[in-house]
């Protein structure tokens, strides 16, 4: 029995009023819940409290990007909104644990075929586009941006397609009109940059060939690409009976031979181990070049063995072997030796190899020679073969002869003939040098001359000493020499407050983290990385952080002649890479890279040169199918995007690991097949 305090106690003003104010907020509460259902809702950006270190570094994506809000609408129509119906035992079940979701989104990634014995296999190949990869895309004129340095407004529309003659184009090498007015080519001028005038560069988009495939994968594009993406026969008209390449239908295939290795490349390359055992590549020999390359099988079949390759080669009555190797997957580049040093950094190379290439060495004092000799590693090695070596014809033994004369005067040690092939070895100071007699040709280089000085920089008919300072360039033995502090460090000509060694590693770990945060995240060995290029490569952290997370791509890095010349620093660790300005288009044939990354660069460019002109180029060597990641200021990004989005990539804004409210953006963009 209740007592009379207690019923006193529910009949007072007070309780009536707790009752009552319960009974509002429950029902607010409900129809408030449901009545939400239907509106379009503001998501804000959340971060785990206690995240684990490794994704840490990963960026993210705020899930308020790229959608509208209309707030007003919502205030003022808030009565019309319509209202999703709901079922009354509908409940919006728990997010999956991470685990979960890792591997309901693997089971998602996985494709295959069954194969001839009942089982699942992703040896398969892929050559077409899917159709959500293809844009049909209208010409319209380029509107340029308007209002003063301080104050600019974007007026940009879609940029055209080029006409499809274009399709191969290279801006400063196929400029016949600046050709045409050279004074003489009989040095091979017409092979060097001549770049477009302000009004004549690139304003439009290069388009693919008719027919163009998505790029066989590595490994299987070292031995066949796809006709349709390099329409030519010229070199297998030509060089068919030499082992070089044939055309098996829609494809062409690559035997792995050359002309004086027909055998193959792989038993090349064991000969020279055999005659040279002090050759031990992918340790002590790490970095190498090829000159007049072909279609690159020297470089394709070293990879295998661990070492880089440069292959080099004019573009000449052959013009398309660059052009197969990079769809190859093979590192190559477009470079002449005519009349101006190439773009590599003194003591680049471990080995630099000719199988003829066709350059006569000893013309003009040597002066071909003497650039090898300049990126030439001390100890470094030179591999000739060419039929001076090994034909006993009288023209051809005079040619050799005035090569052996011409390598003794550059201290050049001749190690052995053997077949068609012959080595020498480049000294490892400079004590020969300094030894030989007065007025011996050729002379030793001014001290004032810079080794590393190559943009644009006229070749020099002298011998470039060896480092005096303690800052040799000896380097330790792959793979070790990738993670080293190399000594040309302290060479560099470079404002730091703390150790340069410092700075090294603090940039290797930096670009490791996140590269490993993509990896992980945004599950990068899922996409085809192969070609890449790093168009701001520092020390060349970012590449070494690929490497060692073992994808399995090669790295182009370029050093731009606005910053410091870091280049030496990147041959030393193993890496490849190549001084560039980018207000002027590189050198290499459009659809080249699977991916480019720009960190900090363009913000820096924009005070030199167009950044539309920059991105259009980006545009031109980068492949259909591919990314571009551009990490830069927050003050940049809308330029940026509106230019992306003009030339037709698919862009996201994302933030770095620092958060939503850093400084710095990711803008990643996606660059599909444009159909006119």
């Amino acid at each position: 029995m209740k007592s009379p305090m207690n019923l006193d106690f529910l009949k007072t003003t007070h309780a009536l009023k707790i009752a009552f104010f319960l009974f509002i907020s429950i029902t607010f509460f409900y129809l408030g819940k449901h009545w939400s259902d239907g509106y379009q809702q503001l998501i804000f950006f959340t971060q785990n409290s206690d995240p684990d270190p490794i994704l840490d570094q990963s960026v993210s994506v705020s899930p308020n990007f790229n959608k509208s809000f209309n707030i007003s609408s919502l205030i003022d129509h808030n009565s019309t909104e319509p209202v999703r119906e709901k079922a009354p035992t509908e409940q919006q079940p728990p997010p999956p644990p991470p685990e979960a979701a890792q591997a309901a989104h693997d089971s998602v990634e996985k494709f295959g075929i069954v194969n001839e014995n009942g089982t699942m296999s992703d040896e398969f190949e892929v050559g077409e586009f899917d159709p959500g990869m293809v844009d049909d895309w209208v010409n319209e004129t380029q509107v340029e941006s308007e209002g003063s340095e301080s104050v600019r407004s974007f007026g940009i529309k879609k940029f055209g397609l080029c006409s499809r003659d274009l399709s191969e184009y290279i801006p400063c090498l196929d400029n016949v009109e600046a050709i045409q007015k050279l004074p003489s080519t009989e040095k091979g001028e017409r092979f060097e940059r001549h770049c477009p005038e302000e009004g004549k560069k690139l304003n439009c988009l290069v388009p693919a060939p008719k027919g163009y495939r998505a790029p066989i994968p590595w490994p299987k594009s070292r031995d066949e690409v796809w006709f349709s993406n390099v329409p030519h026969t010229r070199l297998v008209e030509d060089k068919g009976g030499q082992n070089w390449i044939s055309r098996d239908k829609n494809k062409f295939k690559f035997p792995g031979g050359g002309t004086q290795f027909i055998h193959g490349a792989n038993e090349y390359l064991d000969h020279i181990s055999k005659m040279i055992p002090e050759i031990t590549f992918g340790r002590h020999i790490r970095v190498a070049l090829d000159v007049g390359c072909g279609v690159a099988s020297f470089g394709a079949y070293l990879l295998e063995r661990n070492v880089v390759t440069m292959s080099v080669a004019p573009k000449d009555v052959h013009e398309n072997q660059i052009q197969f190797a990079l769809e190859r997957g093979v590192p190559a580049m477009a470079a002449a030796f005519a009349t101006r040093r190439l773009l590599y950094p003194s003591q680049a190379f471990d080995l630099i190899h000719c199988s003829r290439c066709r350059i006569n060495w000893t013309r003009d004092d040597g002066i071909l020679l003497l650039e090898v000799n300049r990126m030439l590693r001390a100890g470094g090695y030179f591999v000739w073969a060419a039929q001076p070596v090994y034909k006993h014809e009288e023209a051809l033994e005079e040619q050799w002869e005035v090569m052996l004369n011409l390598t003794t005067r550059l201290c050049w040690k001749f190690l052995k003939k053997d077949g068609y092939i012959a080595v020498w070895q480049k000294p490892f100071d400079n004590s020969c040098y300094l030894s030989r007699e007065a007025g011996t040709k050729p002379p030793l280089c001014d001290p004032s001359d810079d080794p590393d000085n190559v943009w644009y920089a006229d070749l020099k008919a002298c011998i470039s000493e060896l480092p005096k300072n303690g800052y040799e360039a000896n380097v330790t033995d792959w793979p070790a020499r990738l993670q080293t502090p190399p000594n040309r460090l302290q060479s560099i000509k470079l404002d730091a407050f703390i150790s340069r060694k410092e700075l090294f590693k603090a940039e290797s770990k930096y670009w490791n983290e996140i590269i490993e945060s993509y990896v992980r995240a945004l599950r990068w060995k899922k996409m085809r990385l192969r070609n890449v290029m790093d168009m701001r490569a520092g020390f060349g952290g970012f590449a070494a952080a690929m490497i060692e997370q073992k994808l399995e791509s090669w790295v182009m890095n370029v050093v731009p002649v606005s910053g410091p010349n870091t280049l030496p620093v990147i041959y030393d660790r193993g890496l490849i890479g190549v001084m560039h300005d980018w207000c002027e288009p590189f050198d290499t044939y459009p659809r080249t890279y699977d991916f480019l990354h720009a960190a900090n660069l363009l913000s820096v460019e924009k005070k030199r040169c167009n950044v539309s002109s920059i991105m259009v180029e980006m545009d031109r060597i980068l492949r259909p199918g591919g990314h571009v990641y551009i990490r830069d200021t927050l003050a940049i990004m809308d330029e940026l995007q509106e230019i992306a989005k003009a030339i037709g990539w698919h862009t996201s804004l994302r933030d770095t690991a620092e958060g939503p409210h850093a400084s710095y953006r990711v803008l990643v963009c996606d660059k599909h097949l444009l159909r006119a």
